[in-house]
């Protein structure tokens, strides 16, 4: 157990050191990308300015020569190839437009009210920028980032989105990792604990012996209700030296298994604790099972049954076919029910609402079923107050 504290302990230091990575890298690009943002935002508003300008001299040629203005349309208008700028001229008239995509086939009114909405569109993003012609007269152009800059705004979320990717990731290899380790723990106990068992049995095996060669002393009777609880250990010693190794299953008859340990468990229950047995499945009804562990499975749901009960009520056990072969046993007591918001956790390893146990009998139980089984254990019905039923679901193929 100090070795996996150690394991466990290693692997929440590795998981800070990654979140806080995660922390830095995502912070410093989102910094970084949004100084660069702002940069580029200011540059090509200020290439917008300049854009204005070259409009303003182009409309307003009084003072430039032919040259000058050679020199503005073809080095300064021209150069605008990526910014989407629309200039309206005094009289309000769009009377110049670039780097915007004018649907095909439109009429010129229509490419008119296309163009009148994406100033509209360009007024929400961005002032527009006077012009001033001369004369008191100005021109505004609108316009609004470039395509690169708008890729650029979405790269944060698309970083971010990254991010938190890598996150999960990363947290389900260290909670696949735990979980191996946790499974290695209870592996290793468990086969430690059969080993324990082994001396005070076979210690118990003898005194049971020397009891029978005496039968004037010791009563033949206790003498056979000691052997059996005896041989129940070794059933138990058995079953958790084959935690964490693939179980052979074999054909069984499932009426006879069921009934055969229910009989055994009846008789070490509280006696106010009324079991039954029914079944709909015909008689010799054969399924593959590991029978040691498969009545691991039903004594720790009956158990589990007895307690919600507190001792006293009803546990009846049913067995009936289902479709493509299966087999179903229904497992329903009269305890004290289970709430909705319990149902989800009554298989988690360490869930209990007993003061007592460690709260793995149903979780070691519906493991036995559905990986060991290829079956299914859950809750088919509860209600609290009036009890739950436990449904177990066998491939009789």
């Amino acid at each position: 157990m100090l070795k996996s504290f150690d394991i466990y302990s290693q692997n929440n230091i590795l998981k800070i050191i990654v979140a806080l990575n995660l922390l830095l890298v995502g912070t410093g690009s989102l910094l970084y990308t949004d100084r660069l943002i702002s940069k580029l935002e200011i540059r090509e508003q200020q290439y917008v300015q300049l854009y204005a300008k070259a409009i303003g001299y182009l409309v307003d040629t009084s003072h430039v020569d032919a040259g000058d203005l050679n020199f503005v349309t073809s080095e300064i208008l021209e150069a605008n190839k990526t910014i989407p700028a629309i200039y309206i001229s005094p009289d309000g008239q769009i009377a110049m437009q670039r780097n915007i995509d004018i649907p095909v086939n439109q009429t010129p009114e229509e490419t008119r009210q296309f163009l009148r909405q994406k100033t509209y569109e360009m007024r929400k993003n961005h002032m527009p920028i006077v012009v001033e012609i001369g004369k008191g007269e100005r021109g505004l152009v609108y316009y609004n980032n470039s395509r690169l800059l708008r890729q650029l705004t979405y790269f944060p979320y698309a970083l971010l989105t990254i991010l938190a990717a890598l996150s999960v990731l990363a947290y389900l290899a260290f909670s696949s990792s735990r979980r191996a380790e946790q499974n290695r723990v209870w592996v290793g106990l468990a086969k430690e604990t059969a080993h324990q068992l082994g001396t005070p049995m076979s210690s118990l095996m003898a005194w049971v012996e020397y009891m029978r060669s005496d039968p004037e002393q010791f009563d033949g009777s206790i003498t056979d209700e000691i052997e059996k609880d005896v041989q129940r250990l070794e059933t138990i010693t058995a079953r958790f030296s084959s935690i964490g190794s693939v179980p052979t299953l074999k054909e069984e008859d499932v009426n006879e298994v069921v009934r055969q340990f229910t009989d055994y468990l009846a008789r070490r229950i509280s006696t106010k604790v009324k079991m039954s047995v029914t079944s709909q499945l015909p008689p010799g009804h054969m399924v593959k099972i590991n029978k040691l562990l498969f009545e691991w499975v039903i004594e720790n749901i009956c158990k589990n049954a007895v307690d919600a009960m507190k001792g006293v009520g009803e546990l009846r056990l049913n067995m009936v076919s289902l479709p493509h072969q299966e087999v179903a046993i229904d497992i329903t007591d009269t305890g004290k029910g289970i709430s909705k918001a319990t149902m989800q956790k009554v298989f988690s390893p360490g869930f209990s609402t007993k003061k007592r146990g460690w709260g793995l009998g149903l979780t070691l139980a519906k493991r036995i079923v559905e990986e060991y089984h290829n079956g299914r254990l859950f809750v088919k019905s509860s209600e609290v107050g009036k009890g739950t039923t436990f449904r177990i679901v066998l491939n009789g193929k």
